[in-house]
């Protein structure tokens, strides 16, 4: 089964082209058996725990099942399928099972502990000492001190959990793929531009339909919202997109019914292990010390956000109203009155601007902006992919040595989750052979090429691609050998934004820009014009989006913080008493957007969204060195790659900004890139 098994060889790159569903569970079952017996021999084992006798053996073992469930975990979200997911979600349990079964071993956490108070731990490099104090945290954590008869009943809740999260994030794709709509009159797609009217012309096509069609993941009905004319169409696709995976629609993909379940099982968990609430239990991993300090964090933000916020809603519900005729803006109307205002205001669209972001040349623009900051080339590679649209990449040193590599997958498509995000497939560690290679996979949801040109993508498409490439850069660039700590690993959940929200700023220098620009028909570069156009609308309603996120994040806190599964308040009357003490823009009350915060309920996000907004400080104070110093100044590059990417997890977040910085963070920097100062 070894040789024949695609999940179970580890000799290089996943085998995409051989995995089948049929290989997943002989696959998971035969590395749990072996996990479970190498447990059983090292409990049985009276010999004093070292690193090499008990970490080493324990760290391969458990990197083999991570990297076998990676590879079936990646598939389930880019190529969904039924056989696939039938697949995930039988053996999902299973793998749950053992991950919580290991939190709770006592006779692991002495062995752990016996390291940890021998004279080895003085010996043992910072990497292997910060793997050491994560691990006795994460098996309190894990339930490892509980009496007992408490262990089967925290057992449960683990894998209650995972089933629920996997459901909500299926039910969310389903509801996604479910609905479409069908515009037989072109006078509808008034205001819609050409290569969104071929799109949506292609989609109807390839249905087997005539006229365009439009669905509801984002690459479709966001410009519908944003350009058509028609309010209809506009209304239609906002209600069914606001309300996916919620009762007002298929109950068979109803999210409301597993929310408070997931809630409930987190709040009980949290208590098992002495906290209040599960934002405790969240926060012991992250910088952040209390579910008050977040609380106050984002309250001070929405107070300095504030009057831009009302300042920019007063504004376009004006504008709406004289030059758009609309007497009442209604949420449908948000996205296109301000793209119009955005034209007046100034002078150009995002329609103007798309033509200019060729992939190639983005990609281009962007590998080179590597070159310059950290001295490292990026290479197309070759590697068995997923799909035909996924591509692979080479990262070199000064060298030519290999330093890691990456999948890339850009356009959006039926079978994959919406959003886009970074993953790891392999983490850079030191095993008998030498360095093993960091991989990583790079996903979004861009609209794939039309007619024969290749995919465009907008400036904001252009900002998402550089953060999660950010990402990916902290995980390959990583010089840590031991696996806990390397790349991303042991990384504080609220720091992990930083590298991605870092890369973002990028894509607003004239510099970096020149070399990833060409206009699709003419060839010529964005004008310089265009792009002081750009950058004066750089800020355009930041105050309504910094109040909108920290909604979505003030709501994640207080729903793990005093909400009460029980106590009769929904989770939907939760939020909009969020809304009440922070928005100023309220959606309509049929909007569920709870039922598709998949961040929170089917990601890792849950007490954790806070962390977009307190990684924002670090990472815009952190650039603020770079504006310092020259912005494409490689001294300053090389000094953010040692400091803050290379050392990974194998120290404190803090420890290394301010290695990096000279100082503590300030949030001076933030509010200052978000035009959130008075002049």
């Amino acid at each position: 089964m070894n040789t024949l098994n695609p999940l179970l060889n580890f000799s290089g790159l996943p085998r995409f082209t051989a995995i089948k569903p049929e290989h997943i569970a002989p696959a998971v079952e035969h590395l749990l058996s072996e996990n479970r017996a190498l447990i059983a021999r090292l409990l049985d084992d009276d010999t004093a725990p070292s690193w090499d006798n008990f970490m080493q053996p324990m760290d391969d073992a458990n990197e083999r099942l991570s990297r076998a469930w990676g590879q079936v975990g990646h598939l389930n979200a880019v190529m969904n399928s039924p056989e696939l997911r039938e697949a995930y979600n039988a053996n999902l349990p299973k793998v749950t099972q053992y991950y919580a079964e290991l939190g709770q071993n006592l006779g692991l956490f002495n062995k752990v502990k016996a390291i940890r108070n021998s004279a080895e731990f003085a010996a043992l490099n910072t990497a292997r000492q910060k793997i050491l104090s994560n691990e006795l945290r994460d098996f309190r954590l894990g339930g490892a001190e509980l009496p007992e008869e408490q262990k089967a009943r925290f057992l449960d809740i683990q894998e209650e959990l995972s089933t629920l999260s996997s459901r909500f994030s299926d039910n969310l794709l389903d509801a996604t793929n479910a609905w479409t709509w069908l515009v037989e009159d072109e006078k509808e797609l008034s205001g819609l531009p050409e290569d969104e009217r071929q799109a949506a012309a292609e989609a109807a096509e390839k249905a087997g339909k005539r006229g365009w069609l439009f669905t509801l993941h984002a690459p479709s009905c966001g410009p519908a919202m944003q350009y058509a004319d028609d309010r209809a169409l506009r209304e239609r696709l906002y209600r069914a997109h606001t309300t996916r995976a919620s009762e007002i629609g298929n109950a068979e993909f109803d999210n409301t019914p597993l929310m408070p379940r997931i809630l409930q099982l987190r709040a009980e968990e949290a208590r098992m292990l002495g906290y209040a609430n599960y934002a405790e239990l969240s926060l012991a991993s992250k910088m952040a010390s209390t579910p008050q300090q977040v609380m106050d964090f984002l309250r001070e933000l929405a107070r300095r956000a504030r009057p831009f916020a009302e300042r920019d809603l007063a504004e376009l519900r004006a504008f709406a109203q004289e030059h758009l005729g609309l007497a009442e803006l209604a949420a449908w109307d948000v996205s296109y009155a301000s793209e119009h205002l955005r034209r007046q205001h100034y002078a150009f669209s995002e329609q103007e601007v798309k033509p200019y972001f060729p992939e190639d040349k983005v990609l281009s623009g962007m590998f080179k902006l590597v070159t310059t900051l950290y001295g490292l080339q990026v290479h197309p590679s070759q590697a068995e992919t997923w799909c035909a649209d996924a591509r692979f990449f080479d990262i070199l040193d000064a060298d030519g040595a290999l330093v890691g590599q990456f999948y890339l997958d850009l356009y959006a498509r039926t079978g994959k989750r919406g959003g886009a995000w970074m993953d790891d497939a392999i983490t850079r560690r030191r095993i008998a052979s030498g360095i093993q290679t960091p991989v990583a996979y790079l996903n979004c949801n861009f609209a794939a090429p039309v007619g024969g040109k290749p995919a465009l993508f907008t400036h904001d498409e252009v900002i998402t691609l550089f953060h999660e490439f950010g990402h990916g850069l902290h995980h390959l660039l990583t010089r840590v050998e031991d696996l806990g700590v390397s790349g991303i690993n042991g990384v504080e959940w609220d720091a992990v934004e930083l590298p991605s929200q870092f890369m973002e700023n990028f894509c607003w220098e004239w510099r970096v820009l020149q070399d990833m620009t060409r206009h699709v028909d003419t060839g010529e570069p964005l004008p310089r014009a265009l792009f002081d156009k750009m950058l004066a609308a750089k800020n355009f309603q930041s105050g309504l989006q910094t109040l909108r996120q920290i909604e979505f994040a003030l709501f994640d806190m207080r729903l793990h913080t005093d909400y009460d599964a029980g106590g009769g308040k929904t989770v939907l009357q939760l939020l909009n008493e969020v809304r009440e003490e922070v928005a100023v823009l309220i959606p309509p009350a049929f909007n569920r957007f709870p039922n598709n915060f998949s961040h929170i309920f089917a990601g890792g996000y849950a007490a954790g969204y806070y962390s977009y907004k307190w990684a924002e400080v670090l990472s815009a104070d952190a650039y603020s060195l770079f504006e310092e110093n020259g912005v494409l100044n490689m001294t300053t590059g090389l000094r953010f790659h040692e400091e803050i990417l290379a050392v990974g997890g194998s120290r404190d977040a803090m420890e290394s900004f301010v290695a990096f910085r000279g100082r503590e963070p300030v949030i001076d920097a933030l509010l200052r890139h978000g035009g959130l100062l008075e002049n």
